[in-house]
């Protein structure tokens, strides 16, 4: 991709109305647009990072058993109205203009739904186990829409849901699940904490969290420095200092960022819809549920938050919008021709070579001006083309979370292969 040609150019300055990192880190480099609080729309760059932790999350729910589908944004009263969910204040009405009262809601979870299309399918225990779940828009009248994509009113959800004849098949697939997020947090760049948490409108149990320890988090948890053993304030009757009540080790407070969480449902959905199915000894049972959520835009903004420096962003490799800048810097018009001919050639190549490569072709553009581009857009190779490095036949290659830089021959870039964890060829050592 030419950068000349990319849409959503960097800014210079801050957005006024943004305090958060994420906000002002993505808004600057053109990776997402605020058209009202607590929404966005994400322009190509952010739309690739945002692709790359949805394939992520893809994985690793197939590799668990999880079927993919798709349901409508659009959710009737009637599916609310089955557990008394309607007039919970959470979702956006959606009515015709000669209507008086709303018969739809914008959805903003779809327990009810899947359920109710469960009752057509589920008859047998031999029906069960199942586990389905969807990419798709979630929307909440959020009355704090703020920190970026943290906290926002419309949102890219990854919602799991799984049926169960038992309390222990529920048990062992909620272990895998939790296996799963762990997984995908690590390859999106972020350590999280599991946390137990209150159930809200979801369920009346205690659910689980995962949290990303950081100062710029709105929720506060109390985590053992031993065993990682978490609560969550809102139900922990615990204090900093306190004895851990699993391996006593010491207590402490930190705030946190909830980038995602499980929540075992039971029976409160399929009662409901009178989901149930006949047992191995022919009796009638309600189906056993659980839920499970991962906010992709919160996950995003949440690895700005993590990963940066006072220059821009650090995207962590897996889900960089591109794997390498190439930079090309003609110092002189007499050699402006032939070091934009080799970084054009070099351009060409890497692209055959499959590798996700972002072009900074700019004419208008100082060295400094793109290098300061370049680790704002916190892409995690950097390699410059100039007159100097030509005359020995090589590029300037960086690691954007590292100061030291190398020459590398073109012939040997062409042939790297960056892996995901951030090292190449030379073992990360550049």
């Amino acid at each position: 991709m030419k950068q000349s040609q990319l849409f959503g150019h960097t800014l210079r300055e801050n957005p006024k109305d943004e305090t958060s990192v994420n906000a002002r880190l993505l808004e600057r480099g053109g990776f997402v647009y605020k058209n009202s609080a607590g929404v966005y729309s994400y322009l190509p760059s952010g739309w690739r990072t945002l692709e790359k932790i949805a394939n992520i999350i893809r994985e690793e729910m197939n590799a668990i058993g999880g079927q993919e589908m798709f349901m409508p944004a659009l959710v009737e009263k009637k599916y609310l109205d089955a557990t008394k969910r309607w007039d919970v204040p959470i979702g956006f009405e959606a009515k015709e203009k000669n209507e008086k009262t709303a018969n739809f809601v914008m959805g903003w979870t779809h327990e009810e739904v899947l359920t109710a299309i469960a009752t057509r399918y589920v008859n047998s225990y031999k029906d069960l186990p199942f586990a389905a779940y969807q990419i798709q828009t979630k929307f909440r009248n959020e009355p704090r829409a703020k920190s970026g994509l943290l906290r926002g009113r419309e949102f890219i959800m990854k919602d799991l849901y799984s049926f169960h004849s038992s309390e222990e098949d529920l048990k062992n697939f909620y272990e895998k699940v939790k296996a799963a997020y762990f997984k995908i947090f690590n390859r999106c760049g972020l350590k999280a904490v599991y946390t137990i948490a209150a159930g809200g409108v979801f369920t009346a149990s205690h659910t689980h969290e995962f949290q990303v320890i950081t100062p710029v988090g709105e929720d506060t948890i109390f985590v053992c420095l031993k065993c990682g053993y978490a609560e969550n304030k809102e139900i922990s009757k615990l204090e900093e200092g306190d004895k851990c009540p699993e391996c006593r080790g010491e207590i402490k407070m930190e705030k946190a960022i909830e980038v995602g969480n499980l929540f075992p449902l039971d029976t409160k959905y399929s009662s409901a819809f009178n989901l149930q199915f006949i047992n191995s000894e022919g009796k009638k049972e309600y189906v056993i549920m659980g839920s499970y959520g991962i906010g992709l835009g919160r996950l995003m903004g949440t690895a700005v938050e993590i990963h940066n420096d006072d220059k821009g962003i650090i995207w962590p490799e897996e889900i960089a919008p591109f794997k390498i800048h190439l930079v090309e810097i003609a110092a002189k018009q007499a050699e402006e021709n032939s070091v934009k001919e080799q970084a054009e050639k070099i351009h060409e190549e890497l692209i055959d070579k499959g590798m996700e490569v972002l072009y900074d072709d700019r004419d208008d553009k100082t060295a400094g001006e793109k290098f300061a581009d370049a680790d704002l857009l916190g892409i995690p190779w950097r390699a410059v083309v100039s007159q100097k490095t030509l005359e020995k036949d090589s590029v300037e290659l960086k690691q954007r979370n590292k100061k030291e830089t190398k020459l590398v021959k073109i012939s040997e870039l062409l042939n790297l292969k960056f892996s995901a964890k951030g090292g190449s060829a030379f073992g990360g050592k550049i």
